[in-house]
């Protein structure tokens, strides 16, 4: 599932180049970073997984407040952080299973005759059937 949030953030006190960010919509849902560029980085890594956590355990997602309705404290600037859960999902969630399957003993010897790798054909025709192109 894609998402955007508006993140807030706001630097160290003690070090200007360290950034916090947070999420006006999602508490708990915070991070930081050594720059902008890390700080950014490291509040996509943490929204995937707070949304990632809460989709799998059913909690309800909530709507994303729309930027100019987010109050801001002098030195705090905002920007939008879009992630998508399912290609978090795909990245982490690809532990290989064992499945077991049943075809007519003739098409399992003639596959077997021709070297088929029967797991790479079975994730291959999924992929098609289920039209996830580029997985």
């Amino acid at each position: 599932m894609k998402y955007v949030y508006t993140a807030v953030f706001n630097h160290e006190p003690d070090n200007d180049k360290a950034l916090n960010v947070n999420f006006h919509d999602l508490p708990g849902c915070f991070t930081c970073g050594d720059s902008l560029d890390d700080a950014i980085k490291m509040a996509e890594d943490v929204l995937c997984l707070c949304l990632y956590e809460m989709e799998q355990e059913g909690k309800p997602i909530p709507a994303a407040t729309s930027p100019q309705n987010i109050a801001t404290e002098p030195g705090e600037f905002i920007t939008a952080i879009a992630v998508d859960t399912d290609d978090y999902k795909r990245y982490y969630e690809n532990k290989a299973i064992k499945k077991t399957l049943t075809i007519p003993m003739w098409l399992n010897q003639k596959a077997e005759d021709a070297n088929i790798n029967f797991s790479q054909t079975l994730q291959k025709a999924l992929k098609e059937e289920l039209k996830l192109s580029g997985v």
